[in-house]
């Protein structure tokens, strides 16, 4: 190849930076300025996750999630499948060279030959050979590789979104199955405290102190907190199948677990305002992401509209015998540049431009659709955080009066002033309000644990391992 076709080759190259489209712009975030309880503040101090959830146990349960759960390898593998698109788009922004050598033979025989006689023709060929190669004028290739990339980035945010929502999940699941065992043992001791007052009952009653009425009560109440047993029975059952579903496989050894009042989560943590916030999650990050991919698809497809020059060649050596192949003067080389304008071709990149529109229309949607989630999640879990405390506080209150108040219906049932009717219900009270408490300990922990993954999380815990 000469020095002039080097020269106009490296200019026609250097024109192929302009772009069709746009610069990308952030929409707008379509949310309040503020959370609805006013809780922003400019400086947010989200604890790190072995901070938020300290239990042993389940911090064990999180870490092999994170390293055994099967969707969750899945998304990982989703990454180096955009990883390795990216790196095929980009491979096209680059010329295309390899090495090649050849030897062709012809026989040509005589009717045909134009000398006469029969005679065999061969060539010996070894060239480095540039590929289709397409100069980038209008940026199409360029904006194709925008997409790749942004697609690329998209899957890992998505993968991060998974790692949080696991986190999230193992540990509603771990607080739901310390809700189950602790209102089985409740529901344990309720049985056998009716299984043994109805055994007193009919004692009493066979000895004239107590009427038919008293021992039909005291049995009737034990046979619903068994029928409670078996309905708990069931719950724990499940509990335990979706974390180890969560989980994977659960080894036998593991630290101990601790009741729901002794989880020493963290739950009052400061908070940042939305635009910090919400832009930190990586679902919209990833839905960002996408949108920068379908904003570059539209500069791509108006790019199609306009000419294409494909440069194709090669340089190297031939000879017609593999002895002089690399004698002086035996260089050889050829060029073939290519345009290419479209001219007719039945609407196709109209509707191409078309569809890169409406996608991006599709992914502007997405986008403001995933910030108003966001915020909606976030917004629910701060009010959740507060009202929740109070609940649990009240239901506390109410767990210590009802006690009192059994034990003051007994001693006065034992001492023949009071009915076992009022003693039955005394004992209702407490038991349901201690299955409240107990519920909603549960639902208070795991909302710790959903407004951590509202909030975006902490980078150690969205570090790909």
């Amino acid at each position: 190849m000469s020095k002039r076709s080097l020269l106009l080759v490296a200019a026609l190259a250097s024109l192929s930076a302009c772009t069709l489209g746009t610069d990308y712009r952030r929409p707008e975030a379509p949310v309040p300025l503020q959370w609805s309880e006013g809780k922003g503040t400019d400086a947010a101090s989200l604890p790190e996750l072995r901070v938020l959830l300290p239990e042993p146990r389940l911090r064990a349960l999180i870490d092999l999630a994170l390293a055994q759960n099967r969707d969750l390898r899945i998304a990982t593998a989703r990454i180096a499948e955009a990883r390795a698109l990216y790196g095929v788009q980009l491979a096209d922004r680059l010329p295309n060279i390899d090495l090649s050598a050849s030897r062709n033979a012809a026989y040509t025989p005589r009717d045909l030959s134009l000398s006469g006689a029969a005679g065999m023709a061969q060539r010996y060929d070894v060239s480095a050979n540039l590929l289709s190669f397409e100069l980038d004028f209008w940026g199409r290739v360029r904006s194709l590789n925008q997409a790749a990339l942004a697609n690329y980035l998209a899957s890992e945010e998505a993968q991060r979104t998974f790692r949080l929502s696991l986190i999230a999940d193992v540990a509603n699941a771990y607080f739901g199955e310390r809700e189950a065992e602790e209102r089985l043992a409740l529901t344990r001791a309720s049985v056998a405290s009716r299984s043994e007052t109805a055994q007193l009952t009919d004692q009493r009653r066979r000895l004239g102190v107590v009427s038919d009425l008293d021992f039909l009560q005291a049995s009737g109440a034990l046979e619903a907190a068994r029928a409670d047993l078996a309905n708990l029975e069931r719950a724990r059952a499940a509990a335990t199948d979706l974390l180890n579903q969560l989980v994977g496989v659960v080894p036998e050894k593991l630290p101990p677990g601790r009741t729901l009042a002794d989880q020493g989560v963290v739950f009052d943590f400061p908070v940042g305002l939305p635009a910090d916030v919400l832009l930190r999650r990586p679902d919209v990050l990833a839905a960002e992401q996408r949108l920068i991919a379908a904003h570059a698809n539209i500069a791509a497809a108006r790019a199609a509209f306009l000419p294409r020059i494909n440069l194709i060649g090669s340089v190297g050596t031939a000879s017609r015998a593999l002895s002089g192949l690399f004698d002086a003067g035996q260089g050889a080389w050829s060029f073939q540049p290519l345009l290419r304008l479209p001219l007719f071709d039945a609407g196709r990149n109209e509707a191409g431009l078309d569809l890169a529109q409406a996608r991006r229309e599709i992914a502007v949607a997405d986008y403001e659709r995933t910030i108003q989630q966001a915020f909606r999640e976030v917004n629910d879990l701060l009010s959740a955080r507060t009202q929740l405390a109070l609940q649990l506080a009240a239901q506390e209150a109410g767990e210590k009066l009802q006690s009192e108040r059994l034990r003051l219906t007994d001693a006065r049932y034992k001492a023949g002033v009071s009915s076992y009717l009022e003693v039955l219900d005394a004992q209702r009270e407490l038991y349901a309000v201690q299955q409240n408490v107990v519920q909603t300990r549960h639902i208070l922990l795991a909302s710790a644990a959903q407004l951590y993954k509202a909030l975006g999380g902490d980078q150690a815990a969205l570090a790909t391992r």
